[in-house]
């Protein structure tokens, strides 16, 4: 993926976390799921009073674009932080172990690509291999 669309995934995905609901712990999650026919799908992450039914940003957007039928994904975008914090401020914000699960379930762990972005232009890129190595996939069941 080239570096201009790795930005237009990050922009979404700051876009995406302007919409979490989080009035509990004020951390912010936002998502981008770029699908392999070009659709981005948009995730927040989503608070709930008694933290159990709380749903990541990342698990949103893959819910979302596997309710539409959509299951063959290319990269995803990550951003998070404190909703006061600013971007120079910010860490890169790595998806929960749920989510690297979720998406092990649907990607190729070899190619899939998981940005983590604090800004635009700072950011890194690792396969969904690198984050979550000897994952359990649908082929173990085989």
């Amino acid at each position: 993926m080239d570096k201009n669309m790795e930005q237009k995934l990050i922009a979404r995905a700051f876009e995406a976390q302007k919409r979490a609901y989080v009035p509990y712990s004020g951390f912010s999650v936002g998502a981008a799921l770029l699908a392999k026919d070009g659709k981005v799908y948009l995730g927040c992450n989503i608070e709930n009073a008694t933290y159990t039914p709380t749903n990541c940003a990342e698990r949103t957007a893959f819910f979302k674009a596997v309710s539409e039928g959509v299951t063959e994904f290319e990269a995803i975008a990550i951003v998070g932080g404190k909703k006061d914090a600013s971007r120079e401020e910010g860490k890169l914000c790595p998806p929960c172990g749920v989510c690297r699960q979720v998406m092990q379930e649907f990607c190729d762990a070899e190619t899939f690509q998981v940005i983590l972005a604090v800004s635009e232009e700072n950011y890194r890129v690792f396969t969904l291999k690198e984050l979550l190595p000897l994952g359990f996939g649908p082929e173990h069941l085989q």
